[in-house]
């Protein structure tokens, strides 16, 4: 089942409307058959203080990666999870969150790379949710478990690693999307978040500095489409159809709302998240680095 299209004027001007949602829409949906609403916050606490009626948690830390390795649980673990949170292949899925979908954004994102065909954003994330004085509840929902088939990942359309990072410079565009003292490499980490032990300061040479905020409006919702294509196409970026593009931050959750901007919101094709990010090339031997105002080059 899939569920109706929000008719929002602003979310049909985006390239896919059908991967945003906004406020109103959700709170008419709540309690619709084929939807599940889910919550993933940076901080894994939240939920409990309270949280949309109906909506399951997903902890970023502990149910989407390997305790062991710097990976994704596999395709048997996506699906034992998404069951057990009343999830099925033909499921709606509205993700929201705090920090403006941040850590929402990075599991639509891993979402999509598992193939789950109908993934949704609610636009403003958690903080919109408040603000507008909508209904939370502390009441934790017991979903019926679903039928989630193994699923088999997708490591190469939507996801970009290291070395094929280090192939792409020079060949198309990389956009850091990490604040200004991160892109220069005056600090190794985000203000006002603790260190985190990266050795080098700087950013991946030929990439610009877009911050993922520039992306959002005062209310936390997604800029409009023309403001957004000001920002990254003609007039900004000037990121085009034709680029092969990668979005970086720090390890992926940052890059993946501005992922989602590019590919869902602008209709770009070819756009990779680099999950490694700064926390893997600051520290990798033999890769080079710019600091600095300027993109630079490789030499």
């Amino acid at each position: 089942m899939t569920a109706p299209i929000d008719s929002d004027a602003r979310i049909q001007e985006y390239a896919h409307p059908e991967r945003l949602v906004t406020t109103q829409w959700l709170a008419q949906h709540l309690g619709d058959e084929g939807i599940v609403v889910v919550e993933s916050d940076e901080d894994v606490l939240l939920y409990e203080t309270g949280h949309i009626p109906g909506a399951v948690k997903i902890d970023w830390h502990t149910d989407l990666n390997d305790p062991e390795i710097r990976e994704y649980i596999d395709g048997d673990q996506f699906a034992e999870l998404l069951s057990s949170k009343g999830i099925s292949k033909d499921t709606t899925i509205v993700l929201y969150g705090d920090k403006n979908n941040w850590w929402a954004a990075y599991a639509a994102w891993v979402f999509t790379i598992y193939g789950h065909e109908d993934v949704r954003l609610l636009d403003g994330g958690r903080g919109k949710w408040i603000a507008e004085g909508r209904e939370l509840t502390t009441d934790v929902p017991a979903p019926t478990p679903g039928t989630y088939p193994v699923a088999t990942r997708d490591d190469v359309t939507f996801r970009i690693f290291k070395d094929d990072v280090q192939k792409h410079i020079g060949s198309g565009p990389l956009v850091d999307i990490r604040s200004f003292p991160e892109y220069t490499g005056e600090r190794l980490h985000i203000p006002d978040y603790p260190e985190e032990g990266v050795l080098r300061g700087g950013h991946i040479p030929t990439a610009r500095n877009v911050p993922w905020a520039t992306a959002v409006a005062e209310d936390g919702t997604y800029k409009p489409r023309a403001e957004l294509e000001a920002i990254y196409q003609a007039g900004g970026l000037g990121l085009t159809n034709d680029d092969a593009i990668v979005t970086y931050c720090r390890i992926g959750e940052r890059s993946s709302h501005t992922w989602f901007a590019l590919h869902f919101l602008l209709g770009l094709d070819n756009v990779k998240n680099y999950d490694g990010s700064w926390t893997e090339w600051g520290n990798a031997v033999r890769v080079p680095i710019v600091k600095g105002e300027e993109a630079g080059a490789l030499v």
